[in-house]
């Protein structure tokens, strides 16, 4: 794509988001109360794996996934949700303090930092995995626009997470399929 195709289609992103303005068809609706209601659960899956995490990298990048995923997607599907008259989810978690130092967890109930960024590397696949449906199921430019952004978000905080794996040597080792 060139500079000019690039400049052209975000000029009808615009154009589209200002003048022609629909409200949510019921899969966008759906699936931006699916997104709200599962993003705030990760939110509190994401804070009690934070304090398992004794690694520093791994915990900043699991909290960059609460601050600038999670709650990112979650206050903009809020917005869209409500500016079309939807309904917000009442589903709520218990907010937990996030702890900088390694928490006295008994080593048979902590789980590893390996296994920890096996666990944040999970969801944020199936998170992926979600908005790329959600997207395909969109309408409307700035509903579109946003999945858009957050899985460019998110894929780039994936790259990271994995280049951390790699780095640590968190990755599982499988064997290759030999004839």
């Amino acid at each position: 794509m060139t500079i000019l195709d690039k400049v052209s289609s975000e000029t009808r992103g615009i154009f589209n988001m200002f003048f022609d303005k629909e409200p949510l068809n019921y899969l966008e609706a759906a699936g931006l109360y699916g997104i709200i209601a599962q993003g705030r659960y990760n939110v509190a899956a994401l804070e009690v794996l934070y304090n398992h995490a004794q690694d520093r990298d791994l915990k900043a990048l699991i909290k960059e996934a609460i601050d600038r995923q999670s709650k990112v997607i979650i206050e903009h599907s809020e917005d869209l949700l409500q500016e079309s008259g939807g309904r917000i989810p009442t589903l709520s978690f218990s907010q937990r303090t996030l702890h900088k130092d390694s928490l006295n967890i008994p080593t048979d109930a902590h789980l590893t930092d390996g296994e920890v960024a096996i666990a944040v590397g999970t969801m944020g696949k199936a998170a992926q995995m979600a908005l790329l449906a959600a997207l395909h199921q969109s309408y409307q430019v700035e509903v579109a626009l946003m999945y858009r952004r957050m899985l460019d978000a998110g894929l780039e905080w994936d790259y990271r997470l994995l280049q951390l794996m790699l780095q640590r040597g968190w990755l599982p080792r499988l064997a290759k399929i030999q004839h």
